[in-house]
């Protein structure tokens, strides 16, 4: 198959289902890896596709950041692994921000049965899922858990950023934040495409004693336009066993504590 045939191909599924993720590329068109990344790479400098971490997804005609629905369906099993892994480490009783992103979603989902909980964030779904668990029908809490929203502008990811939402976050203080990025890099460290998010993630990594940050191990390498925080930052990065041995061990020389969650292998 020529090159400008897989790439139809890909542009195809990605105009189809919203993204496509190397894997299945690799699967359908019956190349590498690293053939499949070049294209996806070929197409995104065209404008025809976002190039993200694990695949490709339909641009946003507001912004080069994919939207939420379409990043959701990337790396599952591992924003699972991942979720399980975070949650463990917020203790009950504490106040907790939460940023956006699909897999600091799931880390919610993991924490609703995590009571006397706080949490600040400036995600819809975040704030949705957990309202859902923790209040009633009559709109009062049945947990004893509480949600507070930031504020501001939406973005496609669902996000809530700007001047509003770096307001609200300056004057908050949060024992954990939890904290998802579009990309993990030795030199870029932690960094995300879209500059008025990023520095909405910055106010919230100010606003918090500790820094857990939850990234699945195909955002290794992986570099946004707006920097976050640097490694040495981090006090917990929150990975999945896909992250290769040498990444491993550079991550644990420069954050605080490495934590690699292993993917539940299924039914035998």
């Amino acid at each position: 198959m020529l090159a400008r045939q897989r790439q139809e191909r890909i542009l195809e599924e990605v105009r189809s289902h919203g993204g496509a993720r190397v894997s299945d590329l690799v699967s359908a068109l019956g190349v590498s890896e690293m053939t499949v990344r070049r294209d996806i790479t070929i197409l995104a400098g065209q404008g025809l596709v976002a190039r993200v971490h694990g695949g490709a997804t339909a641009l946003s005609a507001r912004s080069d950041e994919p939207g939420f629905s379409a990043k959701s369906r990337m790396a599952l099993p591992q924003k699972e692994a991942i979720a399980r892994a975070a949650a463990a480490l917020v203790a009950p009783g504490s106040s907790v921000a939460i940023s956006a992103g699909t897999t600091t979603h799931a880390v919610a989902s993991a924490l609703v049965d995590t009571p006397g909980l706080t949490v600040v964030t400036n995600s819809l779904p975040v704030a949705q899922v957990l309202h859902e668990a923790w209040c009633g029908p009559d709109g009062t809490s049945a947990s004893g858990g509480s949600v507070v929203l930031t504020g501001g502008e939406r973005t496609p990811s669902d996000a809530l950023v700007g001047p509003v939402a770096v307001a609200a976050l300056r004057s908050l203080h949060v024992d954990t934040l939890l904290l998802g990025v579009h990309g993990v890099d030795a030199e870029a460290g932690l960094t995300t495409p879209n500059l008025v998010e990023g520095e909405t993630n910055r106010a919230l990594v100010a606003a918090a004693r500790h820094v857990v940050v939850v990234a699945d191990s195909t955002k290794w390498h992986v570099v946004g336009l707006a920097g976050i925080a640097r490694l040495e930052d981090v006090d917990v990065l929150v990975t999945d066993d896909g992250l290769p041995p040498a990444a491993r061990e550079l991550l644990a020389a420069r954050v605080g504590r490495l934590v690699v969650a292993e993917r539940d292998p299924g039914p035998a």
